[in-house]
C-alpha cells in the first residue's frame, strides 16, 4: 500500500502545478522544488514506518523466523534505494535549477 501513496504523490506533484488556491493553503510548500522533496521525504517516512512495524514483528515474534527477517531485510534495502533516488534526483534538479539561473 505505499507504493500507492508514493506514486499518488508524485503523479500528483508532476500534474499540479503551484498556482491559485494550492498555493495559498497553510502548510503546503512555496514552490514545485520544496514540493519535490516534500514528496520524497513523505516516501521516506511511510518506508521508514514500514522498517519499523516488520522490525517490531520481527521482535515480537521471537526475531528467529528466516521469513520475517527477510521481510525486514528486503524493506530495508527498499529504504536505502529510495535514499538514494531521492538524493540523486534532487542534486540532480538543483544542478539544473542552478545551470537555468546561471543562463538566464
Amino acid at each position: 500500500m505505499a507504493n500507492l501513496s508514493v506514486n499518488a504523490d508524485t503523479s500528483m506533484l508532476a500534474a499540479t502545478p503551484l498556482t491559485g488556491n494550492r498555493m495559498q493553503q497553510g502548510d503546503s510548500p512555496d514552490n514545485w522544488f520544496e514540493a519535490f522533496a516534500a514528496a520524497w521525504g513523505k516516501a521516506l517516512d511511510s518506508q521508514a514506518a514500514q522498517i519499523e512495524q516488520r522490525s517490531d514483528m520481527v521482535a515480537n515474534a521471537g526475531g528467529d523466523n528466516p521469513s520475517q527477517i527477510t521481510e525486514l531485510t528486503a524493506e530495508s534495502l527498499k529504504m536505502s534505494f529510495l535514499s538514494n533516488s531521492s538524493h540523486s534526483s534532487l542534486d540532480s534538479v538543483g544542478k539544473a535549477l542552478e545551470t537555468m539561473a546561471r543562463k538566464s
